[in-house]
């Protein structure tokens, strides 16, 4: 299906789609919350937030940084499966001012109360959910409908996240339900981007051994992922819950053997998403194991291996690649955009190796330094494409 151009308007570049303004201020909150998080971690600042500051740093994270990247994909990869116009001028505006609304709200709760400021920044995700429902019903696109569970449960888990450290002065379902939800996410969609974008590089490039399609065996690895993160979140100490996290850590490492990762190591745009969704099956290993060998494996080198490594890095991937795509450049990771990645893939390997040896705080410093390069990195770069229009599509040179 053709998919629409923008509507004009008389509004800025940056309002023309979903991607622009969530990726950009999405990348900026995640360097500059993580560079916040440092002294308040230490004890040398702090916030009017009613959470502690462990959950703060989580809730931002989760429901601020990941909510804002997955809104800018959402609302750029949904006109593509209805083919409407995208959400786009005050509309997209709006949407905008709520998340940051959310972002004032959770930091001020002490001073506006747990309860305003849960509604103010739950009320984001709610219309999050709300306008891709109506889009893809709408374009009768049915079987995307499946996206809108994850995104419907992340919203569930900042509700949850908000009532627990309200009752119980910190979260602790909340926030493996949010990272549930996000992973969940990444098997979907990683599932179907990566093979896509690794075949059509390897049919052009370096023809030989393509990825499986996705079949039946993905669906079991999804339904099988998203049982064991479910027992994770409720149960996450139970020997039965160890044993189908690590079940599902073997199942998801065999699905990405499927994709011919191996075979795109000369174009790193494509292979940091296998490198990326890795950290999928190494964190479902850590938590299966946590529950195990408790002295041994800490669940913060899982809970890290989540959220900085496949969260983080997968997240990352995706934004620099769309970004590139949809502002009419070529699809090519120059030496700025392949720092971003190892930057970020240091942040999360530094950040588990902290989880093994807590008292070696510099572990820590460097892991969050590395993630503000990452990130404000990205917003540098990249946030001249997404202010910008789109290019033009080159003229043919005239004799």
């Amino acid at each position: 299906m053709a998919v629409p151009r923008i509507r004009p308007g008389n509004y800025p570049a940056i309002l023309s789609y979903g991607f622009r303004p969530f990726f950009l201020l999405g990348a900026f909150y995640a360097g500059a919350a993580i560079l916040f998080w440092l002294p308040l971690f230490y004890g040398i600042l702090k916030t009017a937030s009613v959470f502690a500051p462990v959950d703060w740093h989580v809730h931002e994270m989760l429901f601020g940084y990941l909510a804002a990247v997955m809104t800018g994909f959402l609302l750029t990869a949904i006109p593509n499966w209805t083919g409407h116009l995208p959400v786009q001028g005050l509309s997209l505006l709006a949407l905008v001012l709520l998340w940051l609304a959310g972002r004032v709200a959770v930091f001020f709760s002490a001073e506006i109360g747990w309860l305003a400021a849960s509604l103010i920044d739950c009320a984001f995700l709610l219309a999050v959910a709300a306008s891709a429902a109506v889009e893809i019903i709408a374009g009768r696109n049915w079987r995307n409908l499946k996206v809108l569970a994850p995104v419907s449960l992340l919203f569930v888990a900042n509700v949850v996240f908000h009532l627990e450290a309200h009752a119980y002065g910190t979260s602790d379902i909340g926030r493996r339900l949010g990272i549930a939800a996000a992973i969940v996410l990444i098997t979907i969609v990683g599932g179907r981007i990566i093979p896509s974008f690794t075949r059509n590089w390897l049919v052009r490039e370096n023809p030989g051994r393509l990825p499986r399609p996705f079949g039946s065996f993905d669906t079991i690895v999804i339904a099988a992922t998203a049982l064991a993160l479910a027992a994770w979140t409720f149960r996450p100490e139970a020997a039965w819950t160890s044993a189908v996290l690590i079940a599902s850590a073997m199942l998801n490492l065999a699905r990405v053997g499927r994709w011919a990762g191996e075979r795109t190591w000369r174009d790193p745009l494509v292979l940091v998403l296998h490198i990326a969704f890795l950290f999928v099956p190494a964190g479902l290993l850590m938590a299966g194991l946590a529950a195990v060998f408790p002295p041994s494996i800490p669940t913060a080198a899982a809970v890290h291996a989540f959220g900085a490594g496949a969260i983080g890095s997968m997240t990352l991937a995706v934004m620099t690649r769309a970004t590139l795509g949809h502002t009419g450049r070529e699809l090519h990771a120059n030496v700025g955009t392949c720092g971003i990645y190892v930057a970020v893939g240091l942040a999360a390997i530094l950040r588990i190796l902290a989880a093994f040896q807590p008292e070696w705080s510099a572990l820590i410093d460097a892991s969050a330094l590395m993630w503000a390069a990452a990130f404000l990195g990205y917003a540098g770069y990249y946030g001249v494409m997404l202010t910008r229009p789109r290019l033009r599509a080159r003229q043919p040179s005239q004799p």
